[in-house]
């Protein structure tokens, strides 16, 4: 196979979405297009973190695409802290912090350049700082993402990117540091085979001030399942270094496609029958 027939065929057949990888990919949801995302993931916490032992993060995601190269995205976790049995109350639980963003896909990969891509998020203080949910902070971010495909099946993919004020913590996992935090991480991702891609990753985020006692290093290898069209099962094993990793971790979860609606025509299909055949995954 040629150079240009090889990146034709690339261009033709997308590979696998990002979940359950942290490193966000620089594609977008098409048109109209309904994209939901749902993971659990359980995380040991760093030993620094006691009286805190562990935490569990359920976190719902949903991006609607505004074009083609342009996408709309909300997220909100549900946490909880799991503590010591000597310290009261031992368990801490609610909803953390919303996300709201939107992210760009300036710029399709050709023979040579690879794909641009830039998202800019919000989070808003909806979790409970006392319960240490959240941050009780508004939290301004931006992300930019570079990504090429190295094969006809693997594709490579790179994030920097900088919270300008506030913090990037869910609960008890990432920079609990007040300020700016800069932020990057790098996956490789494989399709096997027309249903199973594999790939791992590291993410790292550290303060202005550079203090690596109060950094994030964290390595995750995970995959997706496709179970039928636009339906797609994720896992993966994670673990990491200082304060703002977990020690150990793991995460399932699944993401699945919303068709937008379709034509119908007069007399023959309502067009409520419609958008309930088209939210069929």
């Amino acid at each position: 196979m040629s150079r240009l027939a090889y990146f034709a065929f690339v261009a033709a057949v997308p590979l696998a979405a990002q979940s359950p990888f942290y490193t966000d990919d620089t594609g977008t949801t098409p048109k109209g297009q309904l994209h939901f995302e749902f993971f659990n993931e359980f995380d040991s916490l760093q030993h620094d973190l006691y009286p805190s032992l562990r935490q569990n993060t359920t976190n719902m995601k949903l991006n609607y695409g505004v074009t083609d190269s342009l996408e709309l995205d909300f997220d909100s976790p549900y946490l909880a802290i799991f503590r010591s049995r000597l310290t009261l109350p031992n368990r801490l639980n609610g909803v953390g912090d919303a996300n709201l963003g939107v992210k760009w896909n300036f710029h399709k990969e050709s023979l040579r350049v690879p794909a641009f891509g830039a998202s800019f998020y919000v989070e808003f203080p909806t979790g409970d700082s006392r319960k240490q949910l959240g941050s009780g902070l508004v939290d301004y971010a931006l992300n930019t993402m570079v990504q090429k495909s190295v094969t006809e099946r693997t594709k490579l993919t790179g994030n920097l990117g900088v919270v300008f004020t506030g913090n990037n913590s869910t609960g008890l996992v990432g920079l609990q540091t007040r300020g700016r935090v800069y932020t990057g991480g790098t996956s490789v991702v494989r399709r096997f085979t027309g249903k199973l891609s594999m790939g791992m990753e590291w993410i790292g985020a550290i303060s202005r001030n550079f203090d690596l006692g109060k950094s994030q290093l964290q390595f995750l290898g995970g995959g997706s399942y496709e179970l039928r069209p636009g339906f797609q099962f994720n896992f993966a094993a994670l673990g990491g270094w200082f304060v703002g990793s977990p020690l150990l971790g793991a995460q399932l979860g699944f993401s699945v496609d919303f068709a937008p609606p379709r034509l119908f025509k007069h007399g023959k299909t309502s067009p409520q029958s419609a958008l309930r055949a088209d939210l069929l995954p």
